[in-house]
């Protein structure tokens, strides 16, 4: 797990840009703590900053090989889970191989495969590979982007890089804003829509893409989306191919030069995934696995059950550790660093993200690193599963928006009035909305209710748990942490998306296949346990401390906040509590004091990357 950046420029000599190079690298030092690396030529300049997990020695950056007397040259962040294949492909066509690292294994299989290496890639990867003979630089990115990748194309020259800040450094290139980018900040945030950022003309090499930029210019290419087929296999058959590409995705995803744990919160998923982490450790004679969940001081005086969050985690946790004899850790967090780490969360995302929602994750895996640096999470599993209550609510399936975004018209009047007039959110929501849906294949085969729940899987897999995925590598990369998600495996997501929402929902209820195939493997409870998020503090003086950061920022007359929001709406939000902001901003998490965090979020970010508005 790396953080890679860079630029090529055909038309001039760019090898006296070492300087920018090495800012640009510098400023996601963070991604990567251990290595740095850099390749100059006069036409292509990349850079590495690496974070070791597989082959201390064999794996450093940029790789550079020669094959049929032509340079190749490797940038590259993510693990491939399916080396040992690969590894025998490249022996039976006649490589040498120097390592067992996977970054070896990727530009090897690009020289056997060329630009259909993506075809035969199972993992998580953000790569780019300079071509010098052909002066041609490729890039691609895994199937779900789990793993970022942003570009530019500025003045000839094309610029990439790992996150926004790199870019942002190059000479070249500026933050500005102009009316999408407006309706993204306010209409989709923190979600995006695919390929675009809240950064005019930086852009976000798309999942399941790949790209090339030669003397013709950039193109883009799909390599893979699903596909829907009808589901042949009988209920039985079903159960037994899901479990077997589920164990499967989790024990390829356990490979690990460096200390692995597993994040267990007592839900379904993080419990599916640790069991099966823990059998594979015991059946291999491995140390004891250390698993490890987070909590909020003073979370258990101030709890209060809702539908979106019925009950707290630390009983279930309990069950399973107890079952399982895994070493397992709580970190608690307190009041001042949740909100202290705002700052730190969205200077991670290069945008305003999900509040403390954020900075709490962050915080967590700033703790587990000290002693692990890669984590296996239950993440994607109620995307790809049917697992959250807009599945099964008629509002949310009415709405004819995202279902974790309905408070559109909350957020259209918060828009300071002068350009307020000039973005219209709903028309813009609206548009990309059913531009979405008109991606979904419905087949003729299905029934009505696998035809509709079809097109809330799609907006959930390609929209709200992108947001999840960013979320998860920019605050665990921020600490030099990487974290896994076998849930988001490739096969298993297209298996699943043909399954009929009648299997899927078995019994009636949320994931209730999953359940039924975990039902004899894990405790009764953790299996019947009714999903509940991410944990968020219910303590009251969180609300108290991120009311008066919003106080501060409302007591200055030139607050950049106001260039955007509307200063009388946002004084009503901080009245109420945020309970002004009746709906929640984003998801099922973002109510009155996340509201109150992410307007702070805003004004830090305003403040920090001073971006341009071209309205």
């Amino acid at each position: 797990m790396c953080g890679i950046t860079g630029f090529v420029n055909l038309t001039k000599d760019i090898s006296s840009y070492q300087n920018v190079l090495q800012d640009m690298t510098q400023v996601i030092q963070r991604r990567g703590p251990d290595e740095e690396g850099y390749y100059i030529s006069p036409h292509a300049c990349l850079g590495h900053r690496r974070l070791i997990v597989i082959d201390p020695e064999g794996g450093k950056q940029p790789m550079s090989t020669t094959y049929h007397g032509n340079d190749y040259v490797l940038v590259y962040n993510g693990q491939i889970y399916n080396t040992k294949e690969l590894k025998q492909d490249l022996i039976h066509a006649g490589f040498a191989l120097e390592s067992h690292s996977d970054t070896e294994i990727l530009l090897k299989s690009f020289l056997l495969y060329g630009k259909e290496v993506v075809n035969k890639l199972n993992g998580i990867f953000a790569f780019a590979i300079w071509n010098k003979q052909n002066q041609e630089l490729f890039l691609a990115r895994d199937h779900f982007g789990v793993k970022p990748l942003y570009y530019t194309i500025a003045d000839d020259c094309f610029v990439f890089g790992s996150e926004i800040k790199c870019i942002l450094q190059h000479p070249h290139v500026s933050a500005s804003m102009d009316a999408t980018c407006l309706g993204e900040l306010f209409g989709i945030s923190p979600a995006h829509t695919p390929g675009r950022t809240v950064f005019q003309n930086i852009y976000e090499l798309k999942p399941a893409h790949f790209a090339i930029w030669n003397t013709d210019g950039f193109q883009t290419k799909c390599y893979w989306h699903l596909k829907s087929r009808p589901h042949t296999d009988s209920f039985s058959e079903t159960c037994a191919k899901t479990r077997f590409l589920l164990e499967d995705s989790i024990q390829r995803q356990l490979v690990s030069d460096v200390p692995l744990c597993t994040l267990l919160s007592g839900g379904l998923d993080s419990s599916i995934i640790t069991k099966f982490a823990n059998d594979y450790y015991q059946k291999n004679n491995l140390p004891t696995l250390n698993t490890y969940s987070v909590d909020y001081i003073d979370n258990d005086k101030n709890f209060v059950k809702s539908d979106f969050q019925p009950n707290s985690d630390s009983y279930y946790i309990a069950l399973m550790t107890n079952a399982l004899q895994t070493n397992h850790h709580t970190i608690y967090i307190d009041t001042p660093e949740l909100a202290s780490s705002l700052y730190d969360a969205m200077i991670a995302r290069d945008m305003p993200g999900m509040a403390d929602v954020d900075s709490s994750l962050l915080l967590f895996c700033k703790a587990i690193k000290k002693n692990s640096t890669v984590a296996i999470s239950g993440e994607c599993a109620d995307e790809v599963f049917g697992g959250y209550p807009w599945f099964f609510r008629e509002d949310a399936l009415k709405s004819h928006t995202f279902p974790w975004s309905i408070a559109i018209a909350e957020r259209q009047n918060l828009m300071h009035p002068a350009i307020a007039h000039k973005i219209h959110l709903k028309e813009y929501i609206d548009f990309q909305y059913h531009e979405s849906l008109n991606e979904v294949e419905i087949l003729d085969t299905d029934s009505a209710e696998t035809a509709e729940k079809r097109k809330i899987f799609h907006l959930n897999l390609h929209w709200f748990m992108q947001t999840l995925l960013d979320r998860t590598d920019r605050m665990g990369m921020y600490n030099g942490f990487e974290v896994r998600v076998p849930f988001c495996d490739y096969r298993l997501v297209e298996y699943v998306w043909n399954i009929p929402w009648e299997m899927k929902a078995y019994q009636g209820r949320e994931k209730g296949l999953l359940r039924h195939i975990m039902k004899d493997v894990l405790p009764s409870e953790i299996v019947e346990r009714k999903k509940s998020p991410y944990p968020k503090t219910h303590n009251p003086n969180y609300l108290a401390k991120v009311k008066s950061m919003l106080q501060k920022i409302v007591d200055q007359p030139n607050a950049p906040l106001f260039d955007l929001f509307d200063r009388h709406q946002v004084e009503k939000i901080l009245e109420t509590n945020g309970q002004s902001f009746a709906r929640p901003w984003f998801g099922q998490l973002m109510t009155g004091p996340q509201v109150m965090a992410y307007l702070c979020q805003v004004n830090m970010w305003l403040e920090k990357y001073h971006p341009k508005i071209n309205i």
